[in-house]
């Protein structure tokens, strides 16, 4: 972070058009104003309130703001407000402002805390948007255009808010330090002839790349994101967190440090820097602040440049979720727990990508976990490791798959076995006639919906009698965000509304909505919850199975036998204020 990058990104904006977070002047003229007549004309206080603590500022030698907020005349931000108004400089809310982290890079962590200032994005191509405590300090801001090159447009921030970001960016930027690859076994040899001109780069040039890679994935793991993109626009590289299942903006990338940042993480990954025309994807393990994580790299050659996606997968042990906590309702949770009770038989959870299947296949495992079982599993990867479970990773490159690693398992006297995926035909073949011998077999599929994974195994070739004699229990599931506690807004929703968006409801909901604060990003939302809907074949359902009957006609019996579909259990999450409407909508479908 110590290195200056040499142009900011292409984000200009007009002088009108202020990103969130800013707040103009509210008036203009003569400045600089006494500060006890723009805290008076903001409505902040009285002037009786204000000229005792002017009074009390000059006798103890001390600011008049200070004293305002020591005795609570003024909170941290008005008082920004208010010397923002004095000096003529824009306020912004550090909570609500969308902060570059390219731009913070700009100065280092040192420096920031020594001016109590730091950049947080920019104007134009030439302009970089200053936050500091004290407009007044033209000292530091001069000196902040001298290391960055660039003109300085200051804005006033709350001390706290400030503060808070120094200290996060001075912690980023000691765990990027930190960060160690773990050595690679099949790392590529690469020799001269293997790298191009472009990738050759002095020292000095190298470092912060290093640099920005590394902190890039530290703030990553601390912000909890699954995935990294590197995203080529124009000549410049987006960089983009996924959190909570979706994609918000990081950063930008300046275009003459894109092709060093897509060679360090592919030196990081074993892959080969010298070739930009096919998809690449490997792994690396690294140390960030005492914890490992694993991170599966995937490199695509598209028409704008290289793309790069980093996986993030937490290796820590003992952070695996109960089933009591993902989020099933009390009857479902009941019926989850009966199928897992069972010795043998399969349960299947479905879903799509990213829909939090295989945390509930591991919540399954804990409650098994008890000894006295010998359970075994073949992921990829391995997302959760947990003493007591035998766990094999899936290695292709040495004819390991899901299949193979299945048909080798079944000999090694398993009571449970976890499957991470049913791919093919092969390996739904072996899993149905292990549930059907004595096991219990757990194992995710893709499809829309629970009645739908019947049909799907038969599509795959397996015979309808084995699927209804050997599927117990089918899960299916989503992830919707969860709203933020503390800034989640009362709301009620019209049943025609409710109506329109495919919801059976004859009277109007009293809900919450979103609103965005500083805890949350600005989102509205801070976590997630599953939505389920759980389906236990039943002797009527293996009838409807072995008959070929539609998904239709297995659903129609599912739901009168008391399954909830997963848009009605996410009405009811609606109604109980964990999360919104339109993020239902968003994560069920119509």
């Amino acid at each position: 972070m110590s290195t200056p990058l040499s142009s900011p990104p292409p984000t200009a904006r007009r002088r009108d058009e202020l990103p969130p977070g800013i707040v103009p002047l509210s008036r203009h003229g003569r400045l600089p104003r006494l500060i006890g007549d723009v805290v008076v004309d903001l409505g902040f206080a009285e002037r009786d309130a204000v000229e005792a603590a002017v009074a009390a500022a000059r006798d103890q030698a001390r600011t008049t703001g200070e004293l305002l907020v020591e005795h609570g005349t003024l909170t941290a931000d008005q008082l920004a407000r208010v010397l923002a108004e004095r000096f003529g400089v824009d306020y912004v809310d550090l909570g609500e402002f969308p902060f570059d982290h390219t731009a913070a890079r700009l100065l280092p962590p040192d420096a920031a805390r020594q001016y109590d200032a730091v950049p947080i994005g920019f104007l134009d191509d030439r302009t970089l948007l200053l936050a500091t405590s004290d407009p007044a300090n033209v000292v530091a801001i001069d000196d902040i255009a001298m290391m960055t090159g660039l003109d300085i447009h200051p804005l006033v921030a709350s001390r706290t808010d400030l503060a808070a970001l120094i200290a996060k960016l001075a912690r980023l930027d000691d765990v990027a330090e930190a960060i160690e690859p773990a050595p690679a076994p099949e790392a590529v040899a690469l020799t001269a002839a293997d790298v191009s001109v472009g990738d050759t780069r002095p020292e000095d040039e190298e470092a912060p790349v290093i640099k920005l890679v590394h902190s890039v994935v530290a703030e990553a793991v601390e912000l909890g994101a699954s995935d990294v993109h590197f995203d080529p626009e124009g000549a410049e590289m987006r960089v983009h967190y996924r959190i909570d299942g979706v994609l918000s903006p990081a950063s930008t990338i300046p275009g003459r440090m894109v092709r060093g940042v897509v060679s360090r993480v592919k030196i990081m990954a074993s892959l080969d820097i010298s070739e930009r025309r096919v998809p690449q994807d490997g792994r690396l393990s690294l140390t960030i602040a005492g914890r490992t994580v694993d991170v599966r790299v995937v490199t695509l050659p598209l028409v704008q440049g290289e793309s790069v996606v980093m996986r993030i997968l937490d290796r820590g042990t003992g952070d695996v979720i109960a089933l009591d906590g993902l989020g099933l309702h009390d009857a479902e949770l009941d019926r989850v727990r009966h199928a897992v009770a069972q010795p043998y038989g399969a349960i299947l959870v479905t879903g799509p990508t990213g829909s939090g299947k295989t945390t509930t296949l591991y919540g399954a495992m804990r409650l098994l976990n008890s000894g006295e079982r010998s359970i075994v599993t073949i992921e990829d990867p391995v997302e959760y490791r947990i003493d007591g479970i035998k766990q094999l990773q899936v290695n292709q490159k040495v004819g390991v798959g899901f299949a193979e690693g299945l048909r080798s398992m079944v000999r090694a006297d398993p009571d449970v076995i976890m499957v991470g995926e049913i791919r093919d035909r092969e390996t739904a073949q072996i899993a149905i006639e292990a549930a059907l011998t004595g096991h219990l077999v757990l194992s995710t599929l893709h499809t829309r919906d629970a009645p739908t994974a019947v049909a799907r195994l038969a599509d795959m070739g397996i015979e309808r009698f084995l699927v209804a004699s050997a599927i117990d229990c089918v899960v299916a599931q989503r992830l919707a965000r969860t709203l933020c506690t503390n800034c989640r807004r009362e709301t009620l929703i019209p049943a025609a509304v409710l109506g329109e968006n495919g919801f059976a409801a004859g009277a109007d909901l009293q809900a919450f909505e979103p609103v965005g604060c500083g805890r949350c990003g600005g989102t509205g939302y801070r976590g997630r919850i599953g939505l389920f809907e759980v389906m236990p074949v039943t002797e009527e359902i293996r009838t409807l199975v072995m008959r070929g009957a539609s998904s239709d006609e297995i659903t129609a019996a599912a739901v009168a036998g008391g399954m909830r579909r997963v848009r009605d259990d996410g009405l009811a999450k609606v109604a109980s204020g964990m999360t919104s409407l339109a993020e239902v909508a968003r994560v069920a479908g119509a």
